[in-house]
């Protein structure tokens, strides 16, 4: 069997990778890709078979006990835009907004439904790549 239909492999099972992001495809992706150098550097298809076998659970078990040793867990980030003040350029029909924050426009929606709008608010939460706004305290005061 030629190297190439091993690499052919390597690429499609890293593209399906990108939809998974489990990485136990991508270790069958790089176990297919040695496989594939075998067959390059002439070795027989049993050799091809024997070394992507090899790598192949070499790298599934190591994409195993990262995974379970919390390397596949997200990190908590710190919401450090919590508390900071935005200003509302357009409040959409939907209740979400427009706002202009640290340079650039950002999509945002207020805490609750009763939060009053202005043209000023507070970021309370931040939701991905959503700005969860509150009251300006200082807003509420008046």
């Amino acid at each position: 069997m030629p190297g190439w239909i091993w690499w052919v492999l390597a690429l499609i099972l890293a593209g399906i990778e990108m939809l998974t992001g489990t990485f136990y495809l991508l270790a069958l992706a790089v176990a297919a890709l040695v496989g594939g150098l075998v067959g390059w550097l002439g070795g027989s298809f049993a050799w091809q078979l024997f070394t992507m076998g090899m790598v192949g659970v070499i790298g599934c078990l190591a994409a195993y006990y990262w995974h379970h040793r919390g390397g596949g867990k997200p990190q908590k980030q710190v919401a450090f835009d919590v508390g900071q003040r935005v200003q509302v350029l357009s409040w959409n029909d939907d209740g979400s907004a427009r706002v202009s924050y640290r340079g650039s426009w950002w999509d945002a929606i207020v805490a609750t439904p009763e939060t009053p709008r202005h043209d000023s608010m507070v970021i309370v939460e931040v939701r991905g790549s959503v700005l969860v706004l509150g009251e300006n305290p200082l807003q509420a005061s008046s």
